[in-house]
């Protein structure tokens, strides 16, 4: 964690913000060229084999995580359930257009508020409640149910934040007892070993190109992690939170520019109208937590929803 006087560079906070937002755009776009030539799934096993080689600065966290039976028991279910919502992610991505993603991704902080309430004790007061259905509205905005056909992919990345959203709360009890760093890293290995069999399943040999590809999504899901920790560091998640809004601006002008997808205004809308939701409840909790000495969480600590969602 960060005490309140190392977070008081808000320019700089937003800078390492928009470089997050970048990296997590690039890849997402790197991501859609790829569904062309290989199976979303195997894609998605081989840019976690790739991503453990970032893992070797945290080896001293992994050895130190006590490898009890509850520990392995958490480390696994939370494996299982962020594998899906990876391999949901990677199909998605290549059935909907970059800006449709990144809208209905902004749920997933919505999703972690709800099941926090519903399975943690945390309260929700009015203004949160307020704030959900203001994103749910976003939603229904940005899918428009009866007035276009909600395909496959729309389902998908729909299942896609609402599997992470089970993911962070599986953090949130973990790093109660376990390092942020070491619940990081054991994802990464953990997810690895969820998706061999459905990898093995779907296997065709992959091209140089497809290799290289991936290696360049490893690298910028790393760096965006990497980016999102400094932003946090430098400032509090209320004043960077709203900068993630440029990722719908960027992926929007990305598909548009890149991949021939049309502008669609309501997306635009539905997803400003969630992300408002999120930087609101965003926002509530550094009031509340003002002062107080909170253990790190996936919305207060070193991983959040936006930073290892890849």
């Amino acid at each position: 964690m960060t005490s309140p006087n190392d977070q008081q560079r808000p320019l700089v906070g937003m800078f390492w913000m928009l470089s997050a937002g970048l990296s997590f755009v690039g890849m997402n776009a790197l991501v859609k060229v790829l569904g062309t030539s290989m199976d979303p799934i195997q894609a998605a096993f081989l840019r976690y084999v790739f991503g453990l080689v970032f893992l070797i600065p945290a080896w001293r966290a992994l050895i130190g995580t006590p490898l009890s039976t509850r520990n392995l028991t958490l480390f696994g279910l939370r494996g299982v359930i962020h594998a899906i919502a990876v391999m949901l992610w990677f199909y998605a991505m290549t059935r909907i257009p970059l800006a449709e993603v990144t809208a209905m991704n902004y749920m997933t902080p919505i999703y972690v508020t709800l099941g926090a309430a519903l399975f943690l004790g945390e309260r929700l007061a009015v203004r949160r409640i307020a704030a959900i259905v203001v994103a749910i509205v976003g939603v229904v905005i940005v899918l428009r149910p009866g007035f276009r056909e909600v395909s496959p992919g729309h389902l998908a990345m729909l299942g896609t934040a609402l599997a992470l959203g089970g993911s962070y709360l599986l953090a949130k009890v973990m790093v109660r007892d376990i390092r942020p760093s070491a619940v990081v890293a054991h994802l990464s290995i953990w997810v690895t070993i969820a998706l061999i069999p459905f990898a093995v399943a779907v296997w065709q040999p992959p091209s140089m190109r497809d290799l290289g590809i991936l290696v360049v999504v490893a690298s910028f899901a790393t760096a965006g992690h990497y980016f999102m920790t400094l932003a946090l560091q430098a400032a509090p998640v209320a004043v960077t939170q709203p900068v993630t809004f440029l990722q719908l601006i960027w992926a929007t002008l990305l598909g548009t520019l890149v991949f021939h997808e049309g502008v669609d205004i309501w997306v635009v809308v539905g997803g400003s109208l969630i992300l408002a939701a999120v930087s609101f409840i965003t926002w509530r909790e550094a009031i509340l937590s003002k002062g107080k000495a909170t253990p790190p969480t996936p919305l207060q600590g070193s991983e959040t929803p936006a930073q290892s969602r890849y």
